[in-house]
């Protein structure tokens, strides 16, 4: 019975956009903080479970934003046979990034993941590849047959099908035996090396699973919003995701959700009461 709880709670939640009376600007709030979640998602991981501290997740959400943005309009390839190479770009990304970056420990590694954050945020915005400041617009819609989710209701069912998909997927990962090796880094490399854990290849594993989820996440943003541009990848973007894992609770994957509402709402509402 407690299994079919959150089946349940899904198809309730995925029901709300076409309850009368709900208004559009919460829906989108909801797709927001969906998005969110699958990035905060991969930080539980990589920092909850795993021990290291990054702040430079929304610039993985960039390269899959960017390289769906690219091969849609560029291209002319289909939205959906983008997303596998937005997740690889992530993906590949991640292992170049963190075959150096993972070396450090520490305040060390924190501080390593600013440095990049902000050197990737002013290549995407000094290059004429990536459209500079302005990005890349006329980004086409995903499409369901004849249907293109243009509208905030029709985009949140893909937006909670897609975060339902990352926390099972995520649950599964945990309780295999590479989830074990992550979670024996959260108490410390000599104790993790003690059960005979590959400390590099389960570090590695680790940072590319949480950049794979943010470019994931960078794909679905690209076509809700349309267009891309450097400003929501830069630094303050990936110290926001990282609030919103430790907000939640950083040793939960349910936290994250909390802590993606959570930080998503308020952002918006100290929008209206701060001048």
């Amino acid at each position: 019975m407690n299994r079919l709880l959150p089946a349940a709670a899904l198809v309730a939640w995925l029901c709300v956009p076409f309850v009368p009376g709900v208004p559009n600007f919460w829906i989108t709030l909801a797709n927001y903080a969906g998005l969110a979640s699958i990035v905060a998602v991969g930080l539980v991981v990589l920092t909850g479970y795993g021990g290291m501290t990054s702040f430079g997740q929304a610039t993985f959400m960039g390269f899959g934003a960017y390289t769906t943005a690219l091969l849609t309009t560029q291209a002319g390839v289909s939205p959906w046979l983008a997303l596998p190479a937005a997740v690889a770009a992530s993906g590949v990304a991640a292992l170049l990034i963190g075959s150096v970056t993972l070396r450090l420990s520490g305040h060390y590694l924190a501080l390593g993941t600013i440095a990049w954050s902000v050197s990737l945020y002013y290549v995407f915005g000094n290059l004429d590849f990536f459209g500079r400041n302005d990005g890349i617009s006329a980004i086409p819609p995903l499409r369901l047959g004849d249907l293109a989710l243009t509208s905030s209701r029709s985009y949140f069912v893909v937006v909670w099908v897609v975060v339902a998909g990352v926390l099972l997927l995520t649950r599964n990962l945990l309780d295999s035996r590479a989830g074990r090796a992550i979670r024996a880094l959260r108490g410390g490399a000599a104790a993790a090396a003690s059960f005979g854990v590959n400390l590099p290849g389960t570090r590695v594993l680790a940072f590319t699973y949480a950049a794979m989820l943010a470019g994931l996440a960078g794909w679905l943003y690209a076509h809700m919003q349309r267009s891309v541009n450097p400003t929501p990848f830069g630094l303050n973007a990936g110290i926001e995701y990282l609030l919103m894992a430790v907000v939640g609770g950083a040793g939960s994957i349910w936290g994250a959700l909390l802590g993606a509402g959570l930080v998503t709402v308020v952002n918006d509402q100290l929008q209206n009461w701060l001048p």
